[in-house]
């Protein structure tokens, strides 16, 4: 430990700035969502089995919904633009711009160059759980996915229904390639119905048992055209560890709608209008 300088309170007591101020950030035509979502008819339906991922393919100016179905149980998504997998969900850059937990009028932003909106939530059925006592809220963009290497580094076990191995196999089949060729495109998540936090005093990231039960739901419009995968993470609700064939686990359902026509004014958004100089 370093000693603490005299002027150590001063220094903690900076005021925060926040990074990126959300005002800046164009609003998304959420009454127009609402009243294209009215009309809209489910076109498809996915069965997620539980310590399995599966794929999906929602067309612009859709939505897609993520329904939990028969117990509390969590799931870990990737997103990527289905004519490009190079621009796919970035969880980080979503968490700078709307915080570690997502909501309702909030938007899943894609990599660089891109830097886009690829989906907006909608509708979000855990609004009301807000951040608890514990600090901890729904629908993370701070956690990678539970994952083999990790896995083996803590406890040497080989363990393949992890959150990261059940996306490589979804995506090896939906493209007809190698794991080994599908594996670099799987990528962090957007921790869907998962109740998180960091932890005070160490700042640690922790898990609680997700306030989800059947019937509720996180729905999506997709502002460009989306290749999505979904795994129902083996921690079931994660209330107790992550990586398990012990914990209960559910099926999660995928339900892709399609409205009766575009919501008014909406326009698929355009990449981000930086030159990529460099300054060069």
């Amino acid at each position: 430990m370093t000693q603490e300088p005299q002027d150590a309170e001063t220094r903690r007591a900076a005021a925060p700035v926040i990074c990126y101020p959300p005002e800046t950030l164009p609003a998304p035509p959420l009454a127009a969502f609402e009243a294209a979502l009215v009309t809209a008819t489910r076109s498809d339906e996915i069965i997620i089995p539980p310590r399995e991922a599966r794929t999906f393919r929602v067309p612009a100016g859709s939505f897609f919904r993520i329904v939990s179905v028969e117990g509390p149980q969590v799931g870990d998504l990737n997103l990527w633009n289905a004519d490009d997998l190079s621009e796919r969900f970035y969880s980080g850059k979503t968490r700078a711009l709307h915080g570690t937990h997502v909501t309702t009028g909030e938007r899943l932003w894609s990599s660089f160059p891109h830097l886009r909106p690829m989906a907006t939530i909608v509708r979000d059925d855990l609004g009301w759980y807000g951040i608890d006592a514990d600090g901890g809220s729904v629908h993370d963009v701070i956690g990678t996915r539970c994952d083999p290497y990790t896995a083996n580094v803590l406890s040497g076990a080989q363990y393949h229904h992890c959150c990261h191995s059940n996306l490589t196999r979804a995506l090896a089949d939906e493209l007809g390639c190698t794991l080994r060729d599908a594996e670099p495109h799987v990528h962090d998540v957007l921790n869907v119905f998962m109740c998180t936090g960091f932890t005070r005093d160490t700042g640690q990231y922790f898990m609680k048992a997700s306030p989800v039960r059947p019937g509720d739901a996180l729905t999506f419009f997709a502002e460009i055209e989306l290749l999505g995968a979904l795994s129902a993470c083996p921690g079931g609700d994660c209330g107790a560890e992550h990586s398990s064939d012990e914990a209960a686990c559910f099926p999660l359902r995928v339900e892709v709608l399609t409205p009766a026509a575009q919501p008014e004014g909406w326009q698929p958004p355009a990449r981000s209008g930086y030159d990529g100089t460099h300054g060069r």
